[in-house]
């Protein structure tokens, strides 16, 4: 961390030394959606994982969504993110919003990255060149581990948006997920996704469930945990249904796939409950972990904060109903976090990720962290995920991460709660000991333990 950013001159002596320690501290990244190297290096556009290939690119993931909420126009957006427009014309294009958003979590971890990979205070006129020009000299072979040892990162968890679970060409660098959304979301998409790995069409359910069993044979061992992303379709509410009642509602015939859709929200309901149980199973037999996003949703202008606000309430029952799977509930279900330290502190199997939350708001970060810390064991907390698929942005968001951290221990300690002799150990803990701790590739007898 620059001291000048922090304000080093008016810390105190106890300030300085936890800032210190959080600064040479090792993050374990437990949630990114990295593509793989070899796609950036290659260039390939692709319009969900590299719709552009410039500096523009480092705002698609989620200073883009700001600048829509500023009112730069969607159409605009596209343009900005597409890759027809010059460097000029893109930055024209969202110079006036920019200005407007520039001190959102957002912008402040895209700014850091400009400062600590580029070497540029901020993005104007001026500096676009430079940007642009440095942007494509970072692309190079090697760049994801030159980039992630920037920000003092020792690997990071993937949720691949390409593949259910990623075969990635650095190991050693990146542990995947299996995404369960594609097998239990039942959409004619996910059926189409799944066939095109696996050459598979089921047309009954004990077809599907073999699939599934398919991956976590294939790829448990190799998987560090399960990932869903399915609250941003229904409600986390998933009750148990009978295998004969799922088969009845699953498509009998291939040429059915396609009208899954026809089922009623009920009977639709019913059918991902039971895959989605399934799936929970797998992960428990397995000793994966399961990730559940929680809370706000990516995007704009479609979130329902109606349902967003009960995923707490709603995921009791999956606690409760697997007591030995262990959960982690993913952006600390921001901007309902007290119910989440309420879950974490009643539940052995519930933990809670601040992946994403630093840079979704950074002060309620440390207000959460801090409550967090004297309500609930601190071996049940991961402080950081960027969350990103561009590597860059994973640099100013760990930046961001890192001041929210050193904030929350210092007060902490200067109200007196925590003790300066403790707070060493302690950052340690929450900022990688846990993770190494907590996950574990490969089926274990004691991987169901805390």
């Amino acid at each position: 961390m620059s001291r000048a950013a922090v304000g080093w001159e008016t810390m105190t002596d106890s300030d300085r030394k936890i800032a210190q320690w959080v600064e040479e501290t090792p993050f374990v990244d437990t949630h990114e959606h990295l593509i793989e190297e070899s796609q950036r290096l290659f260039g390939a556009i692709h319009p969900r994982t590299l719709p552009c290939n410039d500096w523009a690119y480092l705002f698609r993931s989620y200073t883009a969504e700001d600048l829509v909420v500023a009112g730069l126009p969607a159409a605009d957006l596209r343009r900005f993110l597409g890759p027809d427009l010059t460097s000029q014309e893109k930055y024209r294009l969202i110079a006036p919003y920019w200005e407007r958003i520039r001190h959102t979590g957002y912008a402040q971890a895209l700014r850091h990255t400009f400062r600590g990979v580029y070497g540029e205070d901020d993005l104007n006129a001026e500096s676009l060149p430079r940007i642009a020009e440095k942007y494509r000299e970072t692309v190079q072979p090697g760049f994801y581990a030159r980039i992630l040892g920037l920000a003092n990162i020792k690997g990071c968890h993937v949720n691949s948006l390409q593949r259910i679970f990623m075969e990635t060409e650095q190991p050693d660098l990146l542990d995947h997920d299996i995404s369960i959304l594609q097998l239990c979301r039942c959409s004619a998409a996910d059926f189409a996704w799944v066939e095109s790995e696996t050459g598979r069409r089921p047309t009954t359910l004990d077809e599907w469930l073999e699939v599934i069993d398919f991956y976590f044979t294939t790829y448990g061992a190799k998987a560090v945990a399960v990932k869903s992303q399915i609250a941003y379709s229904r409600a986390l509410n998933f009750e148990p249904v009978t295998k004969a009642h799922a088969a009845r509602l699953f498509p009998h015939h291939a040429d059915r796939i396609g009208a899954l859709h026809a089922l009623g929200p009920e009977d639709l309901k019913a059918l991902q409950d039971f895959l989605f149980r399934y799936c929970i199973g797998k992960a428990g037999v397995y000793g994966l972990p399961v990730k559940l996003h929680t809370g706000v949703l990516a995007g704009y202008g479609v979130m329902q904060l109606a349902r967003t606000h009960k995923n707490a309430s709603d995921v009791c029952r999956l606690l409760q109903d697997f007591p030995e799977t262990r959960f982690v509930l993913m952006h600390i279900g921001y901007p309902y976090e007290h119910e989440f330290i309420a879950l974490a502190k009643h539940y052995p199997n519930a933990t809670i990720d601040m992946c994403w939350a630093w840079i979704i708001n950074p002060v309620a970060g440390v207000r959460f962290l801090k409550e967090f810390l004297v309500a609930v064991p601190s071996n049940k907390i991961f402080t950081f995920g960027g969350d990103y698929v561009a590597v860059e942005p994973i640099y100013g968001h760990a930046f961001v991460a890192r001041r929210g951290i050193a904030q929350a221990i210092s007060e902490l300690v200067a109200e007196g709660w925590i003790a300066l002799e403790d707070a060493r150990d302690l950052i340690d803990r929450i900022m990688r000991g846990n993770a190494l701790q907590f996950f574990r590739k490969g089926r274990r007898e004691d991987a169901t333990q805390p």
